[in-house]
């Protein structure tokens, strides 16, 4: 039995999650989901690079190895992990401790190849956490709490998933080119809803067509002059001809002469190859491992969205554990190749909202293109060209779907319990109003000075441990409107009908439906409930 679920995304779905298209659709369409992640995956580079005081010549390496790592995440996510359309990107979760990380290297070792040393470090803390989540993954510890999370979770969880981003600088920016996120915006509006039955481009490419025609206009403006170098918008071509042909990334390459751990190889042709070796610090781990967990909250809620827009049954237990065990892999993946993590993203969830194309076929092509680009310096450079505000635009489209998307979980909640109503507002609120008062804050580390100043329990919360756990999970909005959903739906009295349980459980896969790449391989006919 393929468990679908019964709502009107099911017939929106133009390509599912098995279909393939043709080649070369499927090429524009891969395209398109390599367009609407771009932001995020350089946005998350740019700023470890500038944190990190790397040397400018070295930034569009670091840049490529982002999508190298991109590519081959969501390869191994869609063939071997929970193998659902979704791309796997730079996370936001885990750059709070990344910077806490690189901060206090840096403070201790301010002159030199301070940057090195701090990347290492970086790659050190990763590796045991992302170690960490493997283990929850494979050894069903998420999948296992599925049984206590119901649709009055859920909703406000994916919910908050959107909008979490809309303060980026890309949207609210008081300098930002309004005009010109108003017209990436319009554009993508007037493809996918207004002009989408009369011709199958405008249905299936709303994003590609409302980024290029956008990008164009800004092109051109910028050459007349009409927007002056340096102002939002400008589209800046030498950056493109200056840029490298090709750019070398492989594992361990961020290591420098008389480093720490450094391995010094003689190779042919290329000469003499510093390899770094991640350092282990166990207070970096400490830190990276709340950035891990607030990661798998983040994916827990991106599975359930994915899965509803694909117009599919929610995520089995064994499904999720697949996903998570993957998460944990590329994050370990990621941190040998010098990244900074991996993990679900959401603006490919909303490109499905906006297309209806939910193959995974689509998706295994755009990977491929981020891996490929990843080398390529000039393309990666031309990519980075696309002014903040036709990104922001984009996110205003992207977003806006997945809050749709959590809040429509609610059909299936007796909304007029008085309960239910509490819980969700609840949430939300503080999904909001905690990163709000962590940004205030301003850094784990002045967060747990403040802690250390708690009368009596003091000592204990201002551990690092402690301290830079709250602070990573309370700065991420969907990890926090989570847990205060799941609390209060688990200890306030309230029927499975009113939680609505009964009417949503008859819409998740059972464990038996999900084979895995690793049964295909071994021929299970009945695949296991791992």
């Amino acid at each position: 039995m393929v468990v679908t679920d019964d709502s009107s995304s099911s017939s929106f779905v133009q390509y599912g999650i098995d279909d393939k298209p043709p080649l070369p659709t499927a090429l524009l369409l891969g395209a398109q989901h390599y367009l609407t992640m771009v932001g995020a995956n350089i946005a998350v580079p740019l700023i470890l690079a500038g944190v990190l005081g790397m040397p400018g010549d070295v930034i569009p390496r670091f840049v490529g190895t982002f999508f190298v790592v991109s590519g081959i995440a969501t390869l191994m996510q869609t063939t071997f992990g929970n193998r659902y359309p979704i791309v796997q990107g730079a996370p936001f979760s885990m750059l709070a401790p990344a910077i806490a990380v690189i901060g206090v290297v840096n403070a201790t070792n301010p002159s030199g190849a301070a940057w090195q040393t701090a990347l290492l470090q970086l790659q050190g803390a990763i590796i045991v956490a992302a170690a960490v989540e493997v283990l929850v993954g494979y050894f069903g510890l998420l999948g296992r709490l599925r049984k206590f999370i119901s649709p009055v979770v859920i909703a406000p969880t994916i919910a908050l998933i959107g909008l979490s981003l809309f303060s980026v600088p890309q949207v609210t920016s008081a300098t930002n080119n309004w005009w010109l996120l108003g017209l990436t915006l319009a554009l993508i509006v007037l493809f996918s809803q207004y002009l989408n039955t009369t011709h199958a481009a405008f249905k299936l490419f709303p994003v590609l067509l409302g980024v290029i025609v956008s990008y164009i206009v800004a092109a051109i403006l910028s050459v007349t002059g009409v927007i002056a170098a340096g102002a939002p918008g400008f589209v800046d071509f030498q950056s493109v001809l200056t840029a490298p042909a090709f750019m070398p990334i492989y594992p361990f390459q961020w290591g420098f002469a008389g480093g720490p751990g450094t391995m010094e190889v003689a190779l042919p042709i290329v000469g003499s190859v510093a390899f770094g070796i991640p350092q282990f610090t166990s207070s970096f781990i400490i830190g990276m491992l709340a950035g891990v967990a607030a990661s798998m909250v983040e994916s827990f809620g991106d599975y359930h969205a994915v899965a509803r827009l694909s117009g599919v049954g929610a995520p089995s237990k064994r499904r999720i554990n697949h996903g998570i065990g993957m998460e944990g892999l590329m994050n370990i993946f990621s941190a040998t190749m010098g990244g900074s993590g991996s993990t679900s993203y959401s603006e490919n969830i909303g490109a499905i909202g906006l297309t209806g194309v939910a193959s995974r076929y689509v998706v295994q092509v755009g990977a491929a293109l981020m891996l490929v680009m990843g080398f390529v310096g000039y393309f990666g450079q031309l990519i980075a060209t696309i002014p903040g505000p036709i990104v922001g635009g984009l996110y205003i489209a992207m977003f806006g779907q997945i809050v749709a998307v959590g809040l429509s979980n609610l059909k299936y909640v007796d909304l007029d319990s008085s309960r239910n109503i509490f819980i969700i507002g609840v949430a939300m609120f503080a999904g909001l109003a905690i990163p709000a008062y962590m940004g205030n804050v301003g850094s784990a580390e002045a967060f747990r000075q403040g802690m250390s100043q708690v009368a009596l329990v003091g000592p204990v919360l201002g551990t690092q441990l402690i301290a830079d756990t709250i602070f990573v999970i309370g700065s991420t909005g969907m990890a926090v409107g989570g847990l205060f959903a799941f609390f209060f739906d688990n200890t306030i009295q309230g029927t499975r009908v009113e939680r609505g349980l009964e009417e949503w459980e008859d819409t998740v896969e059972e464990d038996g439906e999900f084979e895995s790449a690793f049964d295909r391989l071994r021929g299970d006919e009945t695949a296991t409930a791992d």
